[in-house]
């Protein structure tokens, strides 16, 4: 039995694997091209979030499982998959605690222009201190798009550490769950826009989804707020956030996904002042990356052993 992994896995998930039988090969390099070539007569596939397209899931005969290696499916071929009865599972609130407190670093870095600090210091601009201009988040209030797991461990602790107001707009979200976490319950996206200093996107989808933050929503928010977005890289519009960012229609903005991943490094996005930008590390601590990794290898041997594994991603 071989399992093939895309993209770089903890070692622990490694060691589980061939302590039961089941060989291990990486990809040479995480393309999709590559994978689709070398994927060849592997039983098992872990990928995080390069995905598996249709093509390469047609190029391994023998593949039984695609383990996501995280909560996001939206770039595995799942409808593929289960035409060929190839089982899909994911990973999901495994790396939560790690995303929300990336959340709020963001949050921080922003409000407080703590990498524009850094850079300051370096160049030995010591009076930046003088003419930047921060921003208190205690007594702000905290806008959710998405209510998610993510999401309640960021209001948790915003509210509790931070002092900050939350609110949260999640249409599937059911209302008890909204006053079991202290959290407003915002009735629309606009509301919760109009009222937020903060915006933080959680909210899932699929990649073919209109961006929720494009130059109409963008027009909502407060002036002088903060976006942020750990969630998915197609919620935003980076067109448009370039253009609010340059019109200084917001203090600042955050991001650790983005619409193209990784972003050409011409986009106008990335020469916008006040933005920080990280390469979607949200989940990337050991912590999180070695749950998540055996996580993905406990499924890989259940079905290769005739069990049934947890989380199963149904066709969509």
């Amino acid at each position: 039995m071989e399992c093939f992994i895309t993209q770089p896995v903890h070692e622990a998930a490694i060691a589980f694997l061939n302590s039961h039988g089941i060989a291990t090969r990486f990809a040479s390099r995480p393309d999709m091209p590559t994978v689709t070539k070398e994927i060849g007569a592997a039983d098992a596939v872990i990928t995080r979030d390069l995905g598996l397209d249709r093509q390469a899931i047609l190029a391994a005969p023998n593949l039984k499982i695609i383990s996501c290696h995280g909560a996001g499916t939206n770039k595995i071929d799942v409808s593929t998959a289960h035409e060929q009865g190839i089982l899909v599972t994911n990973t999901p609130g495994a790396n939560s605690q790690s995303v929300a407190e990336l959340t709020v670093g963001l949050m921080l870095a922003s409000a407080r222009s703590i990498c524009e600090a850094n850079q300051a210091v370096r160049r030995g601009d010591w009076n930046f201190r003088y003419s930047v201009q921060g921003m208190e988040l205690h007594g702000k209030t905290l806008g959710l798009i998405g209510f998610g797991a993510i999401a309640q461990k960021v209001a948790t602790i915003a509210s509790k550490g931070l002092g900050m107001r939350c609110m949260a707009w999640s249409p599937s979200m059911p209302a008890t769950v909204f006053s079991e976490h202290d959290v407003e319950q915002a009735q629309d996206l606009e509301s919760l826009l109009q009222n937020a200093d903060v915006v933080s996107i959680h909210r899932s989808g699929k990649i073919t989804d209109k961006p929720i933050i494009d130059a109409s929503t963008l027009a909502c928010m407060r002036p002088n707020a903060i976006l942020i977005n750990v969630g998915r890289g197609f919620a935003v519009n980076s067109t448009d956030l370039a253009q609010a960012l340059e019109l200084g229609q917001l203090h600042g903005a955050a991001l650790d996904v983005f619409q193209q991943e990784p972003p050409s490094l011409d986009a106008p996005l990335l020469k916008s002042p006040s933005l920080i930008v990280t390469p979607h590390l949200g989940g990337s601590t050991q912590e999180a990356l070695q749950r998540l990794a055996l996580i993905c290898a406990h499924q890989v041997r259940d079905v290769l052993t005739g069990k049934k594994p947890d989380h199963i991603v149904l066709a969509h």
